[in-house]
This record gives structure tokens, sequence and C-alpha cells, in this order.
């Protein structure tokens, strides 16, 4: 299949419906809606940009130095994620997957757990870096991620997590088919239709069809059998439970064998009579400690929390040093990830496939 089919395929319909609704007029340059199909950016893994998100910047750009530097610090954030986060994790994923029968729990949960943090922080950086680049030559793209780990339900996390697909299939599906318009019944049914297809956007493989029925019938119970109750709930009662979710929805993700697939699913829920914790568990916790630690706190707004405090907080002094801090830290940064790509084997992008 030609490399970001769905990508510029989603672009391309996008275009041609707002044409249609006569949401935009037609491009009349071809060079223009050619260079809008075929972003260098997000071509390959997203996100997925809308034509009335760049129509002006098409037309007419300004390349700023300013713009340019903040564009570059944002590739170097998604470079960070991508080499010295995902990948390091994708180690770790890779040594427990290797052998599903010896497995552990306590092994299995951690396991798919650091694959849920492989593909959020792989997929993240992508979009990071397009968005960089995007603004490097004077686009600006919108934001795709938006701490989807944090989300206190599964509403909230898809709120939060691949935003441009879920608004896509919501603006150019969902509400099309009448969106929640038509009484429960049309409601679930629009919603199962929307999931499957989000499912096989994904891939054309039957486990893919499964996540996105689960996540389709998660939000029709989310909406019509446990909402009220959950609501109720403490906040980090709500986020716990939510993540436990999302977690066993990326086993489905990832294995598109079902017999793979059900067997870790029984010794996560320890149906296989495997031991709750061995060595090989703790070998990993001590091995990988560190780098779940920074992607645990990498997947919350803490940081940017922080530096936005202390900016609001330092004077001009200060603001300054900072400034300098913050450059001499990203060219830190960048030579890491230098070494680390020159140290390891190629490891392309998780969404490369989609």
């Amino acid at each position: 299949m030609p490399i970001g089919i769905s990508f510029f395929t989603f672009q391309a319909l996008s275009y041609t419906v707002d044409v249609y609704r006569g949401t935009v007029k037609a491009e009349k340059s071809l060079i223009d809606f050619t260079a809008y199909v075929s972003m260098f950016p997000q071509l390959i893994a997203g996100p997925i940009v809308r034509y009335t998100t760049v129509i002006s910047e098409l037309h007419k750009r300004e390349i700023t130095f300013d713009g340019f530097a903040k564009g570059s610090m944002r590739f170097l954030r998604g470079l960070f994620k991508k080499v010295l986060i995902a990948d390091t994790i994708g180690m770790m994923w890779s040594n427990i997957s290797a052998d599903i029968s010896s497995l552990s729990v306590a092994a299995a949960w951690l396991g798919v757990t650091g694959f849920t943090l492989q593909l959020f922080f792989d997929f993240s950086a992508y979009s990071d870096m397009a968005i960089g680049m995007g603004r490097m030559l004077g686009f600006y793209f919108d934001e795709n991620f938006n701490y989807p780990l944090t989300a206190v339900s599964i509403t909230d996390f898809w709120r939060r997590w691949h935003i441009s697909l879920s608004s896509w299939f919501r603006d150019y599906v969902y509400i099309p088919l009448g969106g929640n318009r038509g009484g429960t019944w049309r409601h679930i049914r629009n919603l199962l239709i929307v999931w499957s297809l989000t499912g096989l956007w994904h891939g054309a493989s039957w486990n893919f069809i499964l996540w996105g029925m689960y996540y389709g019938v998660l939000l029709i119970l989310e909406k019509y059998v446990w909402g009220k109750v959950w609501k109720r709930m403490p906040r980090v009662i709500r986020h716990i439970l939510t993540l436990l979710l999302v977690v066993v929805g990326f086993e489905f993700f990832v294995f598109d064998d079902f017999g793979t697939m059900t067997q870790y699913l029984s010794v996560m829920f320890g149906l296989s009579g495997h031991r709750l914790f061995d060595s090989f568990f703790v070998w990993q916790v001590s091995n990988f400690w560190s780098v779940l630690l920074t992607a645990a706190l990498l997947a919350t707004p803490l940081v940017s929390r922080l530096r936005e405090k202390f900016d609001a907080k330092a004077g001009n002094r200060l603001a300054k040093m900072g400034n300098v801090s913050v450059s001499a830290g990203y060219i830190v940064l960048f030579i890491l990830c230098v070494a680390a790509i020159v140290n390891h084997s190629y490891s392309p992008f998780l969404y490369f496939r989609f």
C-alpha cells in the first residue's frame, strides 16, 4: 500500500465533502491543492489536517525566525519522545511478549502497560514532529493529543487521543448518520458503525475491528448504563478504571492472532494458573523503572505547568537565564537522540503501518 494512504485519503475526502457542503470554495490552483493533500510534515502518520485549517497559509504565509525556532524545539521534543522514551519502552515490551507461556500475571500487565506507553509516545512524538516541521514552514496544525492518559472516562479519552481522527469520524460519519438524534437504538447503531470503521481504518484485520467495537460498546455502556454512577465516583477512581480499560483495549490492538491474544488475556486475568509475580517481572522493572517513571510524568501536564508558573513568576533576568538553560537542554537532548539512533537498529514509527 502507498505510504500514508489513510491520511492523504481522509484529507482529500474531507476537502471534497467540505466543497460539496459549501464550507469552503473549490481550490483553483492544482499546485496548492496537491501541496495540501501531500503536505510533507504530516503525510506519513498524521495528524489529519483539514483544508479549512491551512487554506490561508497555503496562499500566503510568513516564515519567521521565532516561528522556526519554536518549531525546531517542538520537533526535538518529538524526537526525544520517540527515540529515548518510546523505543526504550518498546525494548521492554519485546522482552515480555517474546514468551507469553512463561509470564507471570504482573509481567503480563507490565508488558501491555508498556505497549500502551510506547504507542502513545511513539504516535504523539510523530505528531509533535509534524506540528514542529509545519511551524518551521509557516503552517499551524491543530494539536493531535491532549494528555489522553489523564482521562477520567472513555469519552474523555477519545477527546484527547488522536483528536484529528476522532473529530474526522464525528464530522464526516457520525453526524451525517444522525449522531445521537433519532432515539436510543439509532444512536447505538451509529456508534457501532463509527467505531467499526475506526478499527478498520487502522488495518484490514479482525483484531482492529474488535478493538474498534470494544470502544464502541464501552461508549454505549458509559452513555446508557453506568454513566451516572461513574460521574459520582471520586476522580482518582475514574482515572484508574479508565486506564485499566484503555490498557486492556490495546491488548486487542497489538495482537493480530486471536490465539495469542486470548492466551495473553488469560495470563493477565490469572486464568492460566501462572504465578502472580516472578523474578522476570522484577528484572524488567529494575531495568526500565527510570524510563517508565519519566514516561508517567511526561504523560501528564505537570512539566508544562511548572514551566508556565516559572515563566509567570520569573523576572526578565531569570527568564533569560531560564531560556538559556532550556536551549542548552534541547542541545543535550539532540545529542543524546543522535547517539541513540546511531547505537540502535532502525525503529520506524508504529503508525507508519496505518
